[in-house]
């Protein structure tokens, strides 16, 4: 069976969710299929069961999958640091801190890793769904791209393209791309994805007529507007998150500091009808909320900084509510936060902390990457993963005390009992609810729409035939 790749005609045209839905499509089919994206540029990543790190899109593929996260599915992932610099993650583990143009001088040997990710895969799945990158015919980009052309033309995939008819324009985008392709993927490309459409399907029956006769592609299928409430693949993601605001009884605060990271930790929060969530991005008292959360930073010093700049630093010293802090969120309780070698900073650097707890922050290589069953606060087994460089002597796993709580470990809302026990004692009439079957419910959910809008016997017998 021939290897398939979703490519887009721009950023956010709704690739990932498009390989999330197939990933699932045709598991359920008996197909063991896995996912893949070349190279990835998130700050939202988890730890695999190598504890390896990869992005959390292809996390949520995986699960659509039902198979266990791996680093193939991911090999290169950038990190932003916000100051023209990423920090380049290949196979998992981290490779070093570049600029962008630094990078780029690397790409040739990049290529082998993706390649070797690749083939392995394609020895242990019967399909491997490729998710492109932002569009495949950034002209200037091509010779240093690495999800898009690369992988058309190497591995010889079938391809589908996927157009956002919500930007308007979508006749000019498709038709660019297409004209725009290289040779090899043009040729393999199956046919076109309408996404995001609202209203009734039969009023875009001349523009698939138009996409079919004058542009000799058929449409594979037109999919409505569906928002996937999980896993959001970046910050701006978050944005477009719908809250289901039913029975609101708490009301929390999340800083959103400029380096925010894995912000996956939030689903579960905005997901739930009796919490209410607003995001924090610049000065404003505190106290109306019922607590405050600090999530994970990807530049815990500079985000620090801002904090003080933006006058939250102090407003979160008065709050005399509950704080909880997640990583990045929980080292900035500490008393101080020290980068001697100058490891997620541009220069050695010492600055003060919260002081919410007499311990201090010591960046060291390497970055700890872990995940399984913790004993936090006083629970034998919650599910989560770790992700930092940064070391705590006294309280390296989690602390509590007096109003103040937080702990390294990723996914300590997911756990139903945890969140339940912390919320009830913010406010005793919580209920609570069971997390994991909404997740499943939202990808099976979203499986649905996707199945019932496409044709995927016709995208099978391409992907079967020579």
């Amino acid at each position: 069976m021939k290897s398939l790749a979703v490519f887009g005609t721009g950023s956010d045209v709704g690739k990932t969710t498009l390989v999330m839905a197939l990933c699932r499509i045709f598991s359920d089919q008996g197909i063991k299929v896995a996912p893949f994206k070349a190279q990835n540029v998130s700050n939202n990543s988890a730890v695999t069961q190598e504890d390896r790190e990869i992005s959390r899109a292809q996390c949520i593929q995986a699960d659509a999958a039902r198979i266990a996260p791996s680093y193939l599915f991911n090999p290169v992932l950038l990190k932003s640091h916000g100051d023209e610099t990423v920090q380049v993650i290949v196979n998992g583990l981290v490779h070093k801190k570049l600029t962008i143009s630094a990078y780029y001088e690397e790409i040739d040997d990049l290529k082998l890793q993706v390649q070797h990710a690749f083939t392995r895969l394609q020895q242990d799945y019967d399909l491997v769904i490729a998710e492109g990158a932002g569009s495949p015919v950034e002209l200037n980009l091509l010779e240093k791209d690495l999800s898009n052309s690369f992988i058309a033309t190497t591995f010889s995939t079938k391809n589908i393209l996927v157009a956002d008819i919500e930007r308007g324009g979508i006749f000019a985008s498709i038709y660019g791309t297409i004209a725009l392709m290289d040779p090899v993927m043009r040729s393999n490309l199956i046919g076109v994805v309408i996404n995001k459409f609202r209203g009734e399907r039969r009023l875009f029956e001349e523009g698939e007529k138009i996409i079919n006769e004058r542009f000799g592609l058929p449409v594979l299928g037109v999919l409505p507007f569906q928002v996937l409430n999980i896993d959001m693949e970046d910050s701006q993601s978050i944005k477009n998150y719908q809250q289901r605001q039913d029975d609101i009884k708490i009301r929390i605060g999340v800083i959103a500091y400029p380096g925010l990271s894995n912000y996956n930790d939030l689903d579960v929060l905005m997901a739930d009808p009796e919490i209410f969530v607003e995001l924090i991005s610049t000065y404003r008292h505190l106290m109306h909320f019922d607590m405050v959360l600090l999530p994970g930073s990807k530049s815990v010093v500079s985000d620090l900084q801002w904090l003080k700049q933006q006058g939250l630093f102090e407003e979160l010293q008065q709050f005399n509510k509950p704080i909880f802090g997640i990583c990045g969120g929980y080292q900035m309780f500490a008393q101080s936060i020290h980068d001697p070698d100058a490891i997620e900073n541009d220069i050695a650097i010492i600055e003060p902390g919260l002081e919410f707890m007499d311990d201090i922050v010591l960046y060291q290589s390497p970055k700890i990457l872990q995940s399984g069953n913790y004993q936090l606060f006083s629970y034998s087994a919650i599910k989560g993963y770790e992700i930092h460089s940064g070391r705590m002597g006294k309280y390296p796993l989690f602390y509590q005390r007096s109003h103040y709580a937080g702990t390294h470990v990723h996914g300590v809302f997911d756990d139903d009992v945890f969140r339940g026990d912390y919320f009830r004692a913010i406010n005793a009439h919580y209920k609570g609810y069971h997390y994991p079957e909404y997740k499943e419910q939202q990808i099976q959910s979203f499986t649905n729409m996707v199945a019932d809008n496409l044709d995927t016997s016709a995208i099978l017998q391409a992907l079967q035939s020579e």
